[in-house]
């Protein structure tokens, strides 16, 4: 792996740990809260983040990955926590998930970033191209988040 790709999931374990700090204290209970304004919650947010990077590298690679099905219909786009059931995985278990995440990616992908596919809608073709597009959208979901906690604490008060 070179430098560049060194760099980058440096970057993305970075950007991951600020999510997971972001989300140390808070609590089972907090993090099913949708303050009012929102149409999500912080679990939704976790949830949509670990699916959103594998949805873009099947996307590119046309392969399956480690992701169950289920996850699409928990926190694919447009989904709510009103189609949570009892198997969607807790706050604890998304957590953990999210934690492994970076090293998991460069394990099963970290020798093929550069790999051209078949361009996306998006225009992207390599796993290098995805994980730029998904670090950026992590960003999105981790303001969405610390706007989901201040309102919490504004429904406490």
């Amino acid at each position: 792996m070179n430098q560049r790709h060194e760099v980058l999931f440096r970057q993305l374990e970075s950007y991951r740990n600020e999510i997971l700090d972001a989300v140390e204290n808070v609590t089972i209970e907090e993090a099913e809260v949708i303050p009012k304004g929102y149409s999500n919650n912080i679990r939704w947010n976790l949830g949509h983040i670990f699916l959103d990077q594998y949805l873009w590298i099947q996307a590119v690679t046309k392969e399956k990955t480690v992701v169950p099905d289920e996850f699409n219909k928990w926190f694919g786009f447009g989904t709510s926590p009103a189609d949570f059931s009892a198997e969607t995985p807790s706050l604890g278990d998304l957590k953990r998930m999210l934690k492994s995440q970076p090293a998991d990616i460069k394990e099963a992908y970290g020798n093929r970033l550069e790999v051209e596919y078949k361009p996306t809608e998006l225009g992207m073709q390599t796993i290098e191209q995805v994980l730029i597009r998904t670090i950026f959208h992590e960003g999105m979901h981790l303001q969405a988040i610390i706007d989901l906690k201040k309102g919490i604490k504004a429904m406490k008060q």
